[in-house]
């Protein structure tokens, strides 16, 4: 047994090295907005917020004044994600004290300074996606055995796109998709109050974490609904109600003391007036956009009343199935249900937003791996266009054969081969392949400026669409019942 727990710490340890390894390597890359004034992009966004949280009060953070001027990247994420903002502004300060000084470090870019931010989203990655992810997958698969759930923890953190968006693009999604990572973990072993406050402390990180938001009260209240009694089933509600509501007073504390600017600070959560679509995304809305021309056709609040009414109904049979036959591994298929809805089909959807899905699909690898390893490459493929952007096309490239690679180590984890869903996954690459190398290589007509972006959003697209259908289809039909709560 101690040497089963030696080589498990073994594997980990190695697969946790590569992990690191490969995010300083992409870090070494551009990141969005690089050298490119005056608005820069989002590295200027986040060393932005640290300037602005480490100098001014809380009350002026969400709101304009002389001295923060929202035109140029306002804060728009949540308050964790603002003291988060606060805690690697202290660190850069300590540091390049220039780096986030109010008002005269606009579209400041160093070496050192970039090394400094790498170093930060490094960090956060380690002290809380890392770990997250490692005891979920322990709580998911108890006996899978070490080696197995050594490549599943590999097919996790080396998935291209938590690695190209955060250590590239530069962003901190590993702190929010690690927090509901946890929550999952703790409702995995019983402990749904915690579960409850970690994903409401995800959800006050970035609001993108709402995909999920259907999922985790669908699965906790109908858990709660099949306690034995009325008594006991009240009490659960009670106290996780309790939880959520004193988590999230917790988290806007320094905003509910003035009504004006706990709305405020609403205000800017809500992008209305951004359209349902800006650049090209692999969503419905933005696909269909070029037969129906949905921006002309609908307001923008006609728009995203619209999307609402559209993506409610492509998770109602999530939610259903949850409120009815909830199950821990029936969350999982729930959240990813969900997520991938609100990606489809909801009002201003990013190209990063594909995330979501992907670390509920990732956590799933064990049990559907060829499905969730092709959805992790179709993933970082929709990205492309951002990603070519950024500067970041070698580095994509990099972490994708990366990825295949430590996939391609778990030979019984796949199974035995079957050469229809082979030669489909051969033709989706070599389909991928292609486009992409056009999208590097060629000029498109033009005409048509942004034809080789559409073409990929369609193809994803397409993609996503069919794994939507497939999963709803596994949830219902192997999560049913009593059957599957003796399985989980």
């Amino acid at each position: 047994m101690a040497e089963g727990w030696q080589g498990e710490v073994g594997l980990t340890g190695a697969v946790l090295a590569v992990a690191m390894a490969v995010r300083l390597a992409v870090g070494l890359h551009p990141y969005s907005g690089m050298g490119n004034p005056p608005k820069f992009g989002d590295y200027e966004a986040q060393r932005h917020w640290m300037e602005v949280t480490i100098n001014l009060p809380a009350k002026e953070w969400y709101v304009h004044t002389e001295r923060n001027d929202l035109g140029h990247w306002g804060l728009d994420y949540p308050p964790m994600s603002a003291y988060q903002s606060y805690a690697h502004g202290l660190l850069v300060r300590a540091f390049e004290p220039a780096a986030v000084e109010l008002g005269t470090s606009v579209g400041y870019e160093t070496e050192s300074s970039k090394d400094l931010l790498r170093a930060t989203v490094l960090v956060s990655d380690l002290l809380i996606m890392f770990p997250a992810v490692f005891l979920a997958l322990r709580a998911i698969y108890p006996h899978a055995g070490p080696r197995r759930r050594a490549w599943a923890l590999a097919v996790a953190l080396l998935h291209p796109g938590f690695v190209l968006i955060d250590h590239g693009h530069f962003q901190y999604n590993c702190i929010s998709l690690g927090l509901v990572a946890g929550a999952v973990a703790a409702i995995w072993r019983g402990r749904d109050l915690l579960g409850s406050c970690l994903y409401v402390l995800a959800l006050n990180h970035k609001h993108m974490s709402a995909y999920y938001a259907l999922a985790f009260f669908a699965h906790l209240l109908g858990a709660a609904l099949r306690l034995p009694t009325w008594r006991s089933s009240a009490t659960k509600v009670s106290a996780l109600g309790a939880a959520v509501v004193l988590t999230f007073a917790l988290a806007w504390l320094p905003f509910l003391g003035d009504r004006d600017l706990a709305l405020a600070v609403l205000r800017r959560l809500v992008p209305i007036r951004r359209g349902v679509f800006e650049d090209y995304v692999s969503n419905f809305w933005c696909v269909t956009h070029v037969a129906i021309k949905w921006k002309k056709l609908l307001s923008d609040q006609q728009l995203a009343k619209c999307c609402a009414l559209v993506t409610a109904a492509a998770c109602a049979p999530s939610v259903a199935h949850q409120l009815l036959r909830p199950s821990r591994r029936g969350l999982l298929l729930a959240a990813l249900n969900c997520s991938l809805g609100f990606y489809l089909f909801s009002f201003q959807v990013h190209e990063k937003s594909i995330l979501l899905p992907c670390l509920p699909a990732a956590l799933l690898s064990l049990e559907y791996p060829w499905a969730c390893l092709h959805f992790a490459i179709v993933s970082a493929f929709s990205m492309i266009p951002l990603l070519q952007k950024d500067g970041l096309e070698l580095a994509c490239a990099a972490c994708v054969v990366i990825f295949i690679s430590a996939a391609s180590a778990g030979g019984e984890v796949l199974g035995p081969r079957r050469p229809g869903r082979e030669a489909a996954a051969a033709a989706s690459l070599t389909a991928m392949a292609a486009l992409s190398a056009v999208k590097a290589f060629a000029s498109p007509p033009e005409r048509y400026p942004y034809l080789f972006d559409l073409l990929i959003s369609a193809l994803a697209f397409a993609h996503f669409a069919c794994y939507f259908v497939y999963w709803n289809v596994e949830l219902w039909a192997r999560h049913s019942g009593t059957a599957a709560t003796k399985r989980d």
